[in-house]
């Protein structure tokens, strides 16, 4: 036990590696191609978790601002990463539309849940930055890139649609209107089918967590309740901010829709 956590050794953390045989059987079976991106994506989880343990024993040790600042600086650089290598459009100039969606996103309501929820003190406490900023850049990534993904094959299925209407005058932002609604509402969707299941079909990693470490059953489902909220909020912001961003990037300077041969 460990500050009523039980501790997992390492023989029984990679026995339970066996656990991806299912996967791995599956697609071996099924002959679906996928067996070295398992192999590939269980090394990585093991490596980068205990990794991270590690980092943030000391980092919980020994935090200053700045330290908790480049930290957090590093984890928006690799979620725009990721965000961007999973779009399956090829979009020139995407990066610095995403990494502001996430770091806006991420960092505003992050903080807005430490100081006014949590009460952290110092107020760059790691224990609680870190993981809540976590929490909300890792599903703010993946919103973005099903929103951003969403727009643009919206935006190409409509092609001959936003000639017309760019033709008759309308602005980029009037022509592209119903495919923003789209991708919005498709970015939205997760969080909003999580929030209704939380409690009935499923139990959250937050409470989950807190309820493995002992903690009182009501606490634990508040500080769930305050995650689902604050995950709603950022990826909204996340995803508005990335969609307006980045919608123009299919249209001329004059405000003409580029065809797929000019672009």
């Amino acid at each position: 036990m460990s500050g009523g956590v039980v501790d997992i050794g390492y023989v029984e953390l990679f026995s339970a590696s066996a656990l991806m045989l299912v996967a791995g059987l599956v697609s071996w079976k099924l002959e679906l191609g996928q067996t070295r991106r398992i192999v590939v994506s269980s090394v990585r989880c093991f490596m980068q978790l205990l990794a991270a343990g590690f980092l943030l024993t000391y980092l919980f040790e020994f935090q200053t601002w700045w330290l908790v600042a480049l930290v957090l600086a590093a984890m928006v650089i690799a979620a725009t990463q990721i965000a961007v290598s999973r779009v399956k459009s090829r979009i020139p100039g995407l990066v610095p539309s995403v990494f502001v969606s996430l770091f806006v996103s991420s960092l505003v309501v992050g903080f807005i849940v430490v100081e006014g929820v949590v009460h952290a003190d110092p107020w760059f406490n790691a224990r609680q930055v870190v993981p809540i900023v976590g929490m909300i850049m890792g599903n703010a990534m993946a919103a973005v890139a099903v929103a951003i993904d969403r727009l643009f094959s919206d935006l190409d299925a409509r092609a001959s649609e936003m000639f017309s209407l760019t033709a008759l005058g309308a602005t980029p932002r009037e022509a592209a209107a119903p495919s923003l609604k789209a991708a919005i509402g498709a970015g939205m969707t997760p969080v909003l089918a999580n929030m209704s299941a939380a409690g009935i079909v499923t139990f959250p990693g937050m409470m989950t967590g807190q309820l493995l470490a002992g903690a009182d059953p009501l606490s634990a489902a508040k500080y769930q309740i305050v995650v689902m909220l604050m995950l709603s909020a950022a990826n909204t912001v996340a995803i508005v901010t990335a969609c307006y961003m980045t919608y123009r990037k299919r249209f001329a300077p004059d405000g003409y829709y580029l065809d797929e041969g000019i672009r």
